[in-house]
């Protein structure tokens, strides 16, 4: 195992952590991105960046499903570790319940470091609900790639590749990637009880215009995506627009988001249509929308695939992850976002936002006030679900 102490940069960049900050981590300048669209894009990024790798390979996800997709992963991860390059690998204990034994097999003699993240048992009761959302792939310390997707096939299906799920991944270079190292090591050695350290390859330092910060939620105990999201939000001049895959927002972002397009900005929500894996959510989350829309919020709804990207943009700053603006991700779930403030990226991401925007169905408010009842009995009986499931464990973790 390489051994060296992890330095981290010191930050950069208008925003520099106070000892009162809310947040972990602060802006760091300097730091290089990549917008990859679905897993045709960014999963040969991925591949590739292991491939090549020389000292250690990090992943994080929650999703690890067996599969064409994670056969490819598991072939080039063994690989790594054949050539001795140390592979650590984390999974969530329920997202990898779809990962075959021969699979984990195949990782542990070959080689890789692999652990499960808060393995269920029924004695934990409420503890089981606290799960790693993340999705987080480090290379050499030179490379990193944050986003929504899973390691599941389907992100990249080879039999319908028309029907790939629609996601979105950053790949990153630059001080940042010292804060996500932090957390995997963080999160690797809380629970396995393994200490875990790395040599520490300087990154590249490229243009100090283009700030990026790690963002985190875990709990109630840090809030930074939300908190970060609502300060944009409140501050925006010109445009908020964000996609989720489960769109069940607390109080505080409805009313940040009806209040900025009263103001006059101009406040556009892509939401999942008709092809969605939890349409219950889908269903729940659709009673806020005559509110929002009242207020002039624009709704979308994407039709041709399911919607899993996570994306947020106000003006020039964007956040890209794991974390969906629901209830239940923003209570149990361990997860992190990519926040970057550079205009170029932003206008990157404006013309993706675009793409998408041509592939739905808009609702205005007198549209969606002529929905028949049903409709609307099916959002107030998912509703009342999931303002009990809300309340389950609340205030406990």
């Amino acid at each position: 195992m390489n051994v060296s102490v992890v330095t981290v940069p010191p930050a950069t960049g208008p925003e520099r952590r106070s000892p009162t900050s809310k947040y972990r981590f602060p802006w760091r300048g300097g730091n290089r991105f990549q917008l990859l669209i679905d897993g045709v894009q960014f999963f040969p990024h991925m591949l590739k960046a292991i491939e090549d790798a020389h000292d250690y390979v990090l992943l994080e996800f929650y999703l690890f499903e067996s599969g064409t997709v994670a056969s490819r992963f598991i072939d080039a991860l063994v690989a790594a570790a054949g050539r001795g390059v140390d592979v650590w690998v984390m999974l969530d204990d329920f997202g990898a319940r779809g990962l075959s034994r021969s699979d984990r097999t195949r990782l542990r003699s070959g080689g890789v470091h692999l652990a499960f993240y808060n393995p269920l048992y029924i004695g934990k009761w409420l503890k089981n609900l606290a799960r790693d959302h993340r999705k987080l792939l480090l290379v050499d310390g030179t490379m990193v790639f944050v986003g929504g997707t899973g390691i599941a096939d389907e992100f990249d299906p080879t039999d319908m590749p028309a029907s790939r799920w629609r996601e979105t991944v950053v790949m990153g270079a630059g001080p940042v990637i010292a804060d996500w190292q932090t957390l995997f090591i963080e999160s690797w050695e809380r629970h396995t009880g393994e200490p875990l350290q790395l040599v520490r390859v300087p990154s590249e330092i490229s243009d100090e215009r283009v700030q990026g910060r790690v963002t985190l939620m875990r709990g109630r105990s840090q809030q930074g995506v939300k908190r970060d999201l609502l300060r944009h939000v409140r501050a925006a001049e010109h445009r908020v627009w964000f996609s989720t895959a489960y769109f069940i927002p607390p109080r505080r972002i409805r009313r940040a988001l009806r209040r900025a397009a009263r103001r006059g900005v101009d406040v556009r929500l892509l939401l999942p249509g008709p092809h969605t894996d939890h349409p219950a959510v889908r269903v729940a989350g659709r009673r806020f929308y005559a509110a929002l829309l009242r207020s002039g919020v624009r709704i979308f709804e994407f039709q041709p695939r399911v919607l899993h990207s996570k994306v947020s943009l106000c003006d020039s700053w964007v956040s890209i992850g794991s974390s969906n603006i629901d209830r239940w991700n923003l209570r149990w779930n361990l997860d992190a976002n990519q926040a970057i403030d550079d205009q170029e990226f932003a206008d990157q991401v404006r013309d993706m936002f675009e793409s998408d925007f041509a592939q739905t169905i808009e609702y205005t408010y007198q549209d969606w006030m002529r929905r028949p009842w049903r409709v609307r009995a099916g959002e107030r009986l998912w509703g009342l679900v999931d303002m009990v499931l809300n309340s389950v464990g609340d205030g406990r973790r």
